[in-house]
């Protein structure tokens, strides 16, 4: 089977691509990344990600789950550079499977939402999932290998040397996707792809 061509790279190299629009299941938060809000979060994707996982399997659907992913950004790009990680804003998602639509969805909600009434964060969290379209167009992305706070170098060179030599400039959201399991994978051998929507110099 043909890799995906927007869940690839090789280390070291930074590719441009032209990502079409894509659905995903999403949800919006704030605050740190090891904190409760957004391990509810995470929860609330994968329940109902593999939800339409095994429906769609009854229906006669194969597609698997994907890959986590990211949009992150701040108010003040300090909070970034100071670690300031209280402040951090994301968009935590999981690609939707085709055959998905709204109606779908809220039978899942509502069943995963059912069996978490002894996590009401959870719960909560489910409540706010949704089914949103993102089109980034043209973008750089690389793969980093290694633990996600080694990523700034590779970041840095996205935007002081790759993007200035190619006649580019930063246009949305950083976007972050996570092809390995941190749980199961040690932080050296994490995969995460870099991805930084681009447009023009004017």
């Amino acid at each position: 089977m043909a890799k995906d061509p927007f869940l690839s790279g090789k280390s070291g190299r930074i590719d441009l691509i032209e990502v079409p629009e894509m659905r995903y299941f999403m949800i919006d938060g704030a605050g740190p990344p090891e904190g409760p809000v957004y391990s509810a979060a995470i929860e609330a994707l994968y329940a109902l990600a593999y939800g339409a996982r095994f429906q769609g399997k009854a229906l006669g659907h194969d597609e698997k789950v994907g890959p986590l992913e990211g949009l992150w950004w701040a108010d003040d790009y300090s909070a970034y550079t100071d670690g300031r990680r209280e402040e951090w804003l994301w968009t935590m998602m999981i690609r939707a499977q085709s055959w998905l639509d709204e109606s779908i969805l809220d039978g899942l909600r509502d069943t995963a939402m059912a069996k978490r009434k002894k996590k009401p964060v959870t719960a909560e969290a489910i409540s706010r999932v949704g089914l949103r379209s993102l089109t980034e167009g043209a973008c750089l992305q690389a793969l980093h290998v290694g633990p996600y706070s080694d990523e700034a170098p590779l970041i840095a060179r996205m935007h002081d040397q790759e993007m200035p030599a190619r006649g580019l400039r930063p246009r949305g959201k950083h976007h972050e996707i996570y092809l390995s399991d941190p749980r199961r994978v040690a932080p050296e051998k994490l995969k995460t792809l870099i991805r930084q929507p681009v447009a023009p110099v004017e």
